[in-house]
């Protein structure tokens, strides 16, 4: 048979299934427990700002290559983007609405504000989770460690001189 010509014998297209399944997911965002029935394929990222309206963390890339979409869960940042929603069930995150504490800020925030950490904002929710995990995390004292520890977050503004004195200043390393 040419390749041209249908071969009546091969079956039909087989129409894609799309699975009707619902994942019941139990998450714990910036302190309240809730739950979500989600498609199992949610990421994190669109969990919380899809079906929760948590809408600070921002959607960048939607490739885990730009931070912009940096939570902690279970006290590491991650990439929320690549992260299943179904895969932080029943663990601790915190999104940057549930840093401050009632009308304070936290010191990471105040800091971005102090030190002109920002420009255009997009990136900043992302830099600031990533800066407080910083504070937890083995980061040597100088602004290259900084910059190096800080490398997976993204600003196309170029702020980075005030992200840096940022994170210096609340660690108490501003020079």
């Amino acid at each position: 048979m040419s390749p041209t010509e249908l071969d009546t014998q091969a079956p039909p297209f087989a129409e894609p299934h799309v699975a009707d399944q619902t994942a019941d997911v139990a998450l714990i965002v910036n302190g309240r427990a809730l739950r979500l029935v989600i498609d199992p394929r949610v990421t994190l990222l669109d969990a919380l700002r899809e079906h929760l309206q948590l809408t600070g963390t921002k959607k960048g890339c939607d490739h885990g290559q730009c931070g912009a979409c940096t939570v902690h869960v279970g006290g590491r940042r991650v990439l929320s983007c690549l992260t299943l929603a179904a895969a932080a069930q029943g663990q601790s995150i915190t999104t940057i609405e549930g840093l401050a504490e009632s009308d304070r800020l936290h010191p990471m925030q105040q800091a971005f504000i102090d030190c002109d950490g920002f420009q255009c904002g997009y990136c900043t929710a992302g830099q600031i989770m990533s800066a407080v995990a910083l504070l937890q995390e083995p980061c040597g004292p100088d602004d290259d460690d900084v910059r190096e520890s800080m490398s997976g977050n993204i600003c196309r503004c170029g702020a980075y001189p005030g992200i840096v004195a940022a994170v210096q200043a609340v660690r108490g390393r501003r020079r």
